[in-house]
């Protein structure tokens, strides 16, 4: 009798372990690739995605390319000379720690305003494990993408730089984000086959 009392708290808490585990990865930040250069179109690239205080922008670029936080007439004018961050390693990682519409800029002289130009607008909403917002109507400005719904599930390699061809007439295809279900799957992977274990065990 006492080995069934046991074994019926056993299982309680390890049901409330894979419930925590499956849970918490929706806080988790969610790290989004960029690979930041010319002829990609970064309004449609940031269209149905929930970017959310606390995730991270990881630009990937070239040495002929930057990128500047800048604010909306810098983004619409593609003038970076007050830009609040200017960043040219080729691999800057920008954590999103406002709510509202955060503008970026390469600030290479042509690049932002070129055929929509290497400039990226991504609302950020407040960081939360619920469900995502409900988005916004979509903005008048030209290129400015509207509060997407939710990351994508399944999870991408991050994409090469693509290298045109003298002869190049098709833009590069537009980067992927790092998926976060990646380990939303992880934690419910590990959640389930301690259970299992558990359960064999016993």
């Amino acid at each position: 009798m006492a080995m069934n009392g046991l074994s019926k708290m056993a299982v309680a808490a390890a049901t409330a372990l894979l419930l925590v585990l499956t849970i918490v990865p929706g806080a988790v930040a969610v790290t989004y690739t960029i690979e930041w250069t010319t002829g990609v179109d970064y309004s449609g690239w940031a269209t149905g995605k929930t970017f959310r205080v606390g995730d991270i922008l990881e630009f990937k670029y070239g040495s002929s390319h930057t990128v500047d936080v800048v604010d909306k007439a810098g983004y619409d004018g593609c003038d970076a000379s007050s830009s609040t961050e200017n960043h040219s390693d080729g691999d800057t990682k920008i954590d999103l720690k406002t709510v509202g519409i955060n503008y970026f800029i390469c600030s290479t002289p042509g690049h932002c305003s070129l055929n929509g130009g290497m400039k990226l607008a991504v609302n950020v909403v407040a960081g939360s494990a619920g469900p995502p917002a409900t988005p916004t109507p979509p903005s008048s400005t030209p290129g400015t993408p509207t509060t997407p719904e939710s990351p994508p599930s399944g999870g991408s390699p991050t994409p090469t730089t693509p290298t045109p061809g003298a002869g190049s007439t098709s833009p590069p295809p537009p980067p992927k984000a790092s998926g976060a279900s990646k380990g939303v799957m992880s934690y419910v992977l590990v959640g389930v086959s301690m259970v299992l274990g558990y359960g064999l065990w016993m």
